[in-house]
């Protein structure tokens, strides 16, 4: 069985999935990777994290980037006055949340935003969506106490139940080993890589990146040509 066919009328209908590459670090990683053609780039602001970036940084390396790639900046638990700073001085498009934040926390900057689950077997995906009904999209990782994301870990696709809500941006474990077949099996909205495209943490391989992005659109033609949207 399939999952994801159903997730709502966007994922089932748009059969050219989007790749977002997480926890950017450096300008030529950046161009590397708008170069192989995803769609958007992640930066962390979550200070604990191998993919740190300060505010600074991530200004300069997004003021280079062209305005056809979404940047998104990604938080763990901040404060108002975090995101605030962030937005005061980064070009960000979209947010990205992947802790313990309320859908009225999230709704409070004026900007789109994505809300991270960790993934379970008894995990209410449908509840967890409508509880965030505003978010574009709901991003399923996989669940490892006390890390939120970046696990590099795979969970079960078929923990995922169909018609949901909202667009499923799928992320965990991920890498150009896979992701043909979980396109093909979850058939998501997206999809987020961090360290399944990464030579070490933070820092991104060419190769990698380029061979992801060719698994994606041959999975997508297979897709298409199978008249998956007839």
């Amino acid at each position: 069985m399939t999952h994801g066919s159903q997730h709502n009328d966007l994922s089932s209908k748009r059969l050219l999935t989007r790749i977002k590459i997480c926890g950017m670090t450096c300008q030529q990683d950046a161009e590397n990777a708008i170069t192989a053609g995803v769609d958007a780039l992640g930066f962390i602001f979550w200070p604990p994290s191998k993919r740190y970036i300060a505010i600074d940084e991530a200004a300069k390396i997004v003021d280079q980037v062209s305005a056809y790639v979404t940047t998104v900046a990604v938080f763990v638990d901040p404060t108002e006055a975090d995101v605030d700073a962030v937005l005061a001085d980064v070009a960000i498009d979209s947010l990205q949340f992947h802790g313990q934040e309320p859908a009225s926390f999230c709704n409070r900057f004026a900007r789109p935003f994505v809300k991270a689950l960790a993934m379970h077997e008894d995990q209410d995906v449908f509840s967890f969506c409508m509880q965030y009904h505003q978010a574009s999209a709901v991003l399923l990782d996989t669940y490892r106490a006390g890390t939120p994301g970046g696990t590099g870990e795979q969970f079960t696709w078929r923990w995922i139940p169909e018609h949901l809500p909202l667009p499923v941006i799928l992320a965990g474990g991920l890498a150009p080993e896979n992701i043909a077949e979980a396109v093909r099996s979850v058939r998501p909205y997206a999809v987020d890589i961090s360290s399944g495209v990464e030579s070490s943490p933070g820092c991104k391989d060419t190769e990698k990146l380029q061979a992801l992005v060719r698994a994606v659109h041959c999975a997508d033609m297979g897709r298409q040509g199978t008249g998956e949207n007839s």
